[in-house]
């Protein structure tokens, strides 16, 4: 029987139970090395994603993650990340985990079977045309993101597939496959390691491209942070002296006179924005 990469036993990790603990330490960290290359390497399809992703929200439609155990994880992580970061409405970007919202916290490593209960999850969340959906799985043949994917693209939304094996039921099923080769684990099979990493840097990469796109990005700052704690609230009046060129009482009374709204509180002197 074929066995998948992310499956495989990696030779750095052999004798991992007898290393030194600063070098088992070593050893798990310098791995991931490994999903910042996969990444790279897949660069050019995540750009094509991010492309889909930006014309969605351009056309006022949303951007869905789905997936199971940790990769449905990950997918509600940087789903929640948007609202505060981008300043966009909390359904825009949204994460689905099999199993519901009880698997964040405690693991159902069955859920994934379920192919049925992918193509129920898509329903109950509304997908439709214009929308993406983004599967995500390491080993790439999750049985319940496959009938989520196959339902989302019946429905006329663009889908896009995340595995670190090639060749995979979820990149054959998606209509942009990302493909993030990162190889054996070095706690074999253990993929919440480094092609959890992986899955990170690609959700990272989709919503902050795709914000940037989109008009929630001036320069490198985010022009639409809201300051909703202390360290928020420095930050947003140094973006606004940063634009202006300011100093702090200029920009704290000029966001006070503007409802702590970085955009209008710039708008007069930066139309661009």
């Amino acid at each position: 029987m074929k066995i998948a990469r992310t499956e495989m036993r990696n030779p750095a990790s052999m004798q991992m139970d007898k290393m030194s603990t600063e070098d088992m330490a070593r050893l798990v960290i310098t791995a991931n090395y490994d999903a910042v290359r996969a990444c790279e390497n897949a660069a050019s399809q995540i750009a094509k994603a991010v492309d889909a992703v930006a014309e969605a929200f351009n056309g006022g439609h949303r951007l869905f993650y789905i997936g199971a155990g940790t990769s449905g994880r990950l997918g509600i992580i940087d789903a929640a990340e948007c609202p505060p970061t981008f300043g966009v409405p909390h359904g825009q970007v949204q994460g689905i985990i099999a199993g519901g919202n009880e698997r964040v916290f405690r693991a159902g490593e069955n859920e994934e079977d379920r192919y049925e209960n992918g193509c129920d999850a898509i329903r109950e969340h509304g997908v439709e045309a214009g929308d993406v959906l983004v599967g995500i799985s390491a080993a790439g043949n999750a049985a319940y993101v496959v009938g989520a994917l196959e339902t989302a693209k019946a429905l006329g939304a663009v889908t896009v597939g995340i595995s670190s094996n090639p060749d995979t039921k979820i990149l054959c099923a998606a209509d942009i496959p990302i493909f993030t080769d990162t190889g054996a684990e070095v706690l074999t099979g253990s993929t919440r390691l480094k092609a959890g990493t992986a899955q990170k840097i690609v959700l990272n990469t989709l919503t902050t491209c795709a914000m940037a796109k989109t008009g929630k990005v001036y320069e490198n700052m985010m022009i639409n942070l809201a300051p909703s704690n202390e360290k928020l609230e420095r930050r947003v009046i140094r973006i606004v002296c940063e634009i202006l060129k300011c100093d702090e009482d200029e920009a704290i009374a000029r966001l006070e006179a503007n409802e702590w709204n970085i955009r209008k509180a710039v708008s007069s002197f930066k139309e661009q924005i």
